[in-house]
């Protein structure tokens, strides 16, 4: 991991310290766990890999080589608080596996230099049990395309589709762990066809059509999962779907799809925990094709501590926000030529209450909507700055909103944006600073923007926001006057 690693321990220690003497609502805008460092569990088993990778490619003569069952009877047979360990075995570095099931107290463990490779038969990945269609997995849904807005946005899918390649379903204090590599392969053209994931995901795009690919990981009622130091890679649609959870870590995780830039990813969110309370993303990298965290509704008590992201679209929420998203602490992020940076996206089909929102000590540069918080959500990459009109009764409403140290060193375009005058949107903007932004660059209405006392050069005379003066007497603690993004920026881990 190197000095900057280590240095981002300290610095998530200090912050352990200071972080009960902040007042206001970052005190409980965050994970109320105690979160510390995981640590990797003994092992139960050593399963040798039996294949070779040669330049992170398998041959094609292995393709029907899967390790999918020796795996998961070890999974199976292995010990709660003990881990199943993929190790490297004379000369050979890689494991070949369909759809995997984790058990409750057992560890996934990854060793450096070993990659776990997902099979790109989509007939492995089959959901299974009565009534599923079979030969749905790898194939974009025929019919009429669906519309996007207003609701209904899709009819109801055929039961069948993809499994994901890890999945935790009911139980707890699971662990995917160690310093080797999950790769699910988005890019490898699915045997008996054609195309590769990412190509039919993206011919998929512009009719909006469902299609059905596997998911990396995905877990539910998973209480206590635990992901640690382990790299994902070319995942064929979201890396990490995390529901119905109660205490989600993320520690040190390394996320980059696709590895080849020179290749298109479509819909790879990095982490998208929904419907879950209690989680801390940490000491992470993420670099892919679509939300690098994308927070779901339902979520609540979230940290977010000492990241880098890349290539993607930002720190988001939404676009479901309907039960409502709260307490979330961002502190510590720098965000490198993502296309957004704190984005906040939803509209009148999916909305809700969102609430209770911190975020501070971030860094931007080469991003195009530094900040978008939009009621206006129609699908696409960056929010646009005018009301769609759709129908719903599903209303976005933003409130008690807070950005403390927001840095971007280059120019962006910035939205608030309330959907009405009885749903307005209300943020505090103390010591945010968009360098060289434009009047023309700053969108808003049915908004209030309340200056906290080092204020922000956010200009919002041409619209119709509504700008409270900073007040003196705030008993919220004053933005570090020494915080500064100059040495914030570090190559991709």
């Amino acid at each position: 991991m190197g000095y900057r690693y280590m240095y981002s321990r300290w610095w998530f220690f200090i912050l352990s310290l200071v972080a009960p003497l902040l007042a206001g609502s970052a005190a409980i805008a965050q994970d109320t766990r105690q979160v510390t460092e995981p640590r990797i569990p003994p092992s139960c088993i050593h399963l040798p890999a039996h294949l070779m990778a040669i330049d992170n490619l398998l041959l094609a003569k292995d393709e029907g080589k899967l390790d999918t069952a020796r795996i998961q009877a070890a999974l199976d047979q292995c010990k709660p608080g003990m881990a199943v360990e993929l190790t490297p075995s004379s000369g050979n570095n890689a494991f070949l596996s369909g759809p995997l099931e984790l058990r409750t107290g057992v560890t996934l463990l990854i060793d450096e230099g070993v990659t776990l490779y997902g099979s790109r038969d989509p007939s492995v990945y089959e959901m299974q049990g009565e009534g599923v269609r079979p030969g749905l997995c790898g194939t974009i849904a025929t019919g009429a395309p669906p519309a996007v807005f207003p609701a209904p946005q899709r009819p109801a899918p055929a039961r069948g589709g993809c499994r994901p390649f890890l999945s935790v379903n009911n139980a707890s204090n699971v662990g995917i762990m160690g310093d080797g590599v999950i790769d699910g392969r988005g890019y490898a053209k699915l045997l008996g066809k054609d195309y590769s994931w990412w190509q039919m995901a993206r011919k998929a795009e512009p009719r909006n059509e469902r299609y059905y690919t596997p998911r990396m990981i995905v877990a539910n009622h998973a209480d206590g999962l635990v992901l640690y130091r382990i790299t994902l890679h070319n995942s064929t649609n979201f890396h990490v779907s995390v529901n119905g959870t109660d205490g989600f870590t993320a520690w040190g995780v390394h996320l980059l799809t696709p590895t080849d830039k020179t290749q298109d990813a479509r819909n790879t969110d990095g982490i998208d925990p929904g419907s879950s309370t209690n989680i801390t993303v940490a000491h992470s990298w993420i670099d892919n094709g679509d939300d690098n965290i994308a927070i779901k509704t339902g979520t609540t008590h979230m940290s977010v501590l000492d990241n880098h992201f890349y290539s993607g679209h930002g720190m988001s929420i939404g676009s479901e926000t309907f039960t409502g998203d709260s307490y979330l602490l961002v502190d510590g992020l720098t965000e490198d030529h993502t296309t957004s940076g704190i984005r906040i996206k939803s509209n009148v089909t999916r909305g809700g209450f969102v609430h209770d929102l911190t975020y501070r000590n971030i860094c931007m540069r080469g991003v195009k909507n530094p900040i978008a918080i939009s009621p206006y959500y129609t699908n696409q990459t960056t929010e646009g700055f005018d009301d769609p009109r759709y129908s719903g009764n599903r209303i976005p409403d933003y409130k008690r909103i807070t950005l403390q140290n927001v840095v971007s060193s280059t120019p962006g375009d910035v939205l608030v944006a309330g959907l009405d005058d009885a749903h307005r949107t209300e943020i505090t903007l103390d010591g945010v600073r968009i360098a060289n932004i434009s009047p023309a660059q700053v969108h808003g209405r049915f908004a209030t923007v309340a200056l906290g006392p080092a204020g922000s050069n956010i200009d919002f005379g041409g619209t119709a926001v509504k700008v409270l003066s900073p007040d003196r007497a705030a008993t919220q603690p004053a933005p570090d006057a020494t915080f500064t993004c100059s040495d914030q920026f570090v190559p991709m881990e």
